[in-house]
């Protein structure tokens, strides 16, 4: 590690900036190695501000010239940014500075992709671009002027002037400079408009390289469906006369929200049936969705702090989240978040890299764009809906909108629009915002004479951050079935805000079974003592959609975990329930394919750990085998039916009806190809006339040991797309045996192809070995090695990329002493290499010291 260690930044040590910034004006000169950006900023002073020091940041600039109304000044420059004597009174600033965005590889600030430049501000990349105050509370109106021999300059706001070579754009709306955005180079536009709900037209494009304009149509279509639904559900019009996106190849993240001027990495927007998967259709419609939403709920409105970050990115989550509900199956969007969030925030919460919702401190802001702030901080913009109710909810919203528009907010003051409207007083819910970890609510029931109660008991362990927990408010919504499967109590929301505390429901004819956490209404852990008999009777006939799987789910768990570590057995309990799931055709295929699915391996040895018990890749891989196997056995007489019903005739459209056939087709496909060894799969993508076909064909291919033509055939059909051959990287290694991954991985990153500065080629290979759990965990340490090695290599080039991957050593606690120790050993070596980053040096340093 370096010797200094990184600055904390505490969240009670915030001060307003000490001055105003009411116009800029940025003017840039483009050239690869030496463009020269030129600002004029017209500084007052803040009369909220007790602190007037002028400090602007600044990091890796080549200070040209500066002055102040007109007069040259000499700054002091450090490698954080300059400080000058100013005058009392308002003033402009003026300064010029040099920088490199060829030689940018961090892909933060001004940079190159491919010859195209682009920006990447957010959090604190447009120090790298001139020196400014550089803070989310310091809101102004940008305008740009951009000169450079590309066809196409673009930049936020609207434009002004049009030419060769030379353009400006004016942005009426104050906005925090990580909002800041510029595009230049070869471009072409897939344009179309939308018309507002007040008439108005705005132009839209869609920007990309020569020869990806077929791949464009479902983004557009999904922006306008994106317009159109914040219109209606959420009163939310469009502010400007355009709004563009842009593609990139080389983006550290799925995407930004920069006002009026959306930059897209190429994966998050770029699709066609030959080329994009059902999954990437869906994710490129969520994430066009939650930018767009962030124009109001980020850019409108946007955060004071970085530690409010929550404030837009939790409610933009959850934003788009309705917005794929409404669009496809409510209950399978569900599901698929709560997969996603104990895959990835649960682990968080409950390793070194806890934090609350709302951090109290941090010391490099880029390893806080996190799975709690972003997914569990959606939760608890669900839980405050479940609380409040819809129609408060939009009053909340509406009052939110209207007090704070063109302001940087913090957590109170969206809660202080509830409680305004509401009346309630929400000083313990926002508790969730301030505790972090995963509470543990333990249940007990009683019955007597008719009187069903229910004893709760809600407990979070103490954790670096959060040393005393309190109680929090839990809504749970419940409902109770009699013996027959007959609901004999309606969903009801109870609000648990004791840290011990009984709910009685009167007048029932029989014990009833209850079913809690209908619709997974709290981010929580449920302990409750449940036998095989009752998850069978819950996963038969729970009409809550999500408890019905989480039935199905606990019983997966259950019988792997056992399988893991006894050899027992799958139960028929769960084998016959899953059956009836797959021949039940009155339920949506996607749903049923999501029954079917077996809970991760990874999942599977956190639940081991948690009970005590040291999980064993090899053996929660070996279950997972076996269990796939006598699914399939088990099966076996339905699934030619169930194959044959999800084909799917004409033009491949990526709609809900469509895409859910698909589903269940895959997971039917990939057991039969246990019984017949892949001859369906390697039929299947012969005939394939789109990627998900094609891609699922192969994945089962590979899974059997097979497929070595098809693999080479894929290469050669796909080579020249880039997007296709990030899949084929990570198909091999995730569906490589667990003895074979990280050679499979070693060999791959040898190949011609590995772009290893490239983000995506990045993470669908080093990525796709942390997914294979076995493979990544392999005894002999290769799995580490290989990865460490690659953290290294990259660190000095990519940092943002580096640390974020080195949270696949989150977890290294819960396995054996061996392990652990070959763990420790590459987390040693990462820490000591040499010129380690911020951003890397806080993460190896809080895994390791955990």
């Amino acid at each position: 590690m370096k010797d200094t260690a990184p600055q904390t930044i505490y969240l009670k040590d915030y001060t307003p900036f000490g001055f105003v910034v009411e116009s800029v004006h940025l003017t840039f000169d483009l050239s690869p190695n030496a463009t020269r950006v030129t600002s004029r900023i017209a500084f007052a002073p803040n009369p909220e501000a007790t602190d007037h020091k002028f400090f602007l940041h600044g990091e890796e600039l080549t200070l040209i010239k500066a002055a102040i109304d007109g007069q040259p000044v000499t700054p002091e420059i450090t490698d954080e940014g300059l400080t000058c004597p100013v005058p009392d009174a308002s003033f402009v600033w003026e300064c010029e500075v040099e920088i490199d965005p060829q030689g940018n590889t961090a892909l933060e600030g001004l940079y190159m992709s491919n010859g195209m430049y682009c920006t990447q501000c957010e959090a604190e990349g447009f120090r790298k671009i001139t020196y400014y105050p550089d803070r989310p509370d310091v809101m102004s109106v940008f305008t740009v002027e951009i000169k450079g021999p590309h066809p196409v300059l673009l930049s936020n706001g609207n434009p002004q002037v049009q030419g060769e070579g030379h353009a400006i754009w004016h942005d009426p709306w104050p906005k925090p400079a990580y909002l800041f955005a510029l595009v230049a180079g070869e471009l072409v536009a897939h344009s179309d408009s939308f018309a507002t709900c007040s008439g108005k037209t705005v132009d839209l494009n869609l920007y990309v390289r020569a020869g990806d304009e077929g791949k464009c149509a479902f983004g557009m279509e999904a922006l306008k469906k994106s317009m159109k639904w914040d219109e209606e559900v959420y009163g939310r019009e469009y502010d400007l006369d355009v709004f563009n996106i842009v593609a990139v190849d080389d983006f550290n993240m799925g995407a930004m929200e920069n006002k009026g001027l959306n930059v897209f990495n190429s994966s998050a927007v770029l699709a066609s049936p030959e080329t994009a998967t059902d999954a990437n259709f869906e994710r490129i419609e969520a994430i066009i969705a939650h930018e767009y939403f962030h124009n109001w709920t980020g850019n409108r409105i946007t955060c004071r702090d970085w530690f409010q970050l929550c404030l837009k990115e939790g409610l933009t989550v959850y934003r788009d989240s309705q917005f794929t509900s409404d669009l496809r199956s409510a209950p399978v969007k569900r599901i698929s978040d709560v997969i996603e969030l104990r895959a990835r925030q649960f682990p968080e919460d409950q390793g070194p890299l806890a934090h609350p919702v709302r951090p109290e401190s941090f010391q490099e802001i880029n390893n806080f764009y996190t799975a709690t702030v972003y997914e569990k901080g959606a939760e608890v913009i669900g839980m405050l809906k479940r609380l409040v109710g819809d129609a408060d909810y939009a009053r909340a919203l509406d009052l939110y909108f209207a007090r704070h528009d063109g302001q940087a907010c913090t957590i109170e003051d969206w809660l202080q629009v509830f409680e305004d409207v509401t009346g309630r007083d929400l000083t313990q819910f926002k508790r969730w915002y301030s505790q972090a970890g995963t509470p543990r609510l333990s249940v007990r029931e009683e019955w007597n004479d008719g009187t069903y109660t229910l004893h709760f008991a809600q407990s979070l362990a103490a954790s670096a951050s959060t040393s005393d927990p309190q109680p929090q408010v839990i809504p749970i919504s419940l409902g109770l079935l009699g013996p027959n499967g007959d609901e004999v109590h309606a969903t009801e929301t109870l609000e648990l805000t004791e840290a011990t505390q009984s709910f009685a429901f009167e007048g029932l004819a029989a014990k009833p079974i209850p079913s809690i956490l209908r619709g997974f209404s709290a981010p929580v852990v449920l302990d409750r003592e449940v036998d095989t008999a009752e998850r069978a009777f819950l996963l038969a006939y729970d009409t809550d959609p999500f408890n019905r799987w989480e039935a199905g789910r606990a019983l997966a768990r259950e019988t792997l975990m056992n399988m893991a570590t006894s050899g027992a057995p799958a139960g028929a309990d769960y084998l016959d329930g899953m059956l009836a799931v797959l021949r039940d055709a009155d339920l949506d295929p996607a749903y049923r394919a999501l029954m079917l699915g077996q809970p991760s391996q990874s999942e599977l040895a956190a639940a081991l750990a948690e009970a005590g018990t040291t999980p064993d890749p090899d053996a929660i891989w070996q279950a997972s085998e076996t269990l796939a196997l006598t699914m399939a056995q088990h099966a076996q007489d339905v699934l030619p039916r169930i194959l044959a019903e999800c084909r799917v005739d004409g033009p491949y459209r990526p709609d809900p009806d469509q895409t859910s056939k698909r589903a269940l087709g895959a997971r039917a496909l990939s057991l039969v190809t246990r019984l017949d060894g892949g001859t369906q799969a390697a039929a299947q993508y012969s005939a394939a006339d789109n990627m998900t076909l094609q891609l699922s064909a192969l994945g089962c291919l590979l899974a059997a040991g097979k497929g070595s033509e098809e693999v080479a055939a894929f290469y050669d059909q796909w080579q020249d797309d880039r997007l296709v051959i990030d899949k084929w990287f990570g198909m091999q290694i995730v569906q490589a045996a667990p003895d074979k991954a990280a050679a499979v991985a070693e060999t791959l990153t040898e190949h011609p192809d590995f772009n290893w500065k490239n983000p995506n080629r990045f993470r669908a290979t080093l990525g796709a070995l942390v997914m294979n759990h076995a493979g990544f965990h392999a005894a002999d340490g290769s799995g580490y090695r290989l990865l460490a090695n690659w953290l290294i290599r990259l660190d000095p080039v990519n940092p943002q990329t580096t640390a974020r991957m080195c949270s696949a050593f989150q977890t290294w606690r819960r396995y054996d002493s061996d392990r652990q120790s070959k763990i420790a050993t590459e987390l040693e070596r990462i820490a000591g290499a040499p010129d380690l980053s911020p951003d890397t040096t806080e993460m190896v340093s809080r895994i390791r010291d955990a």
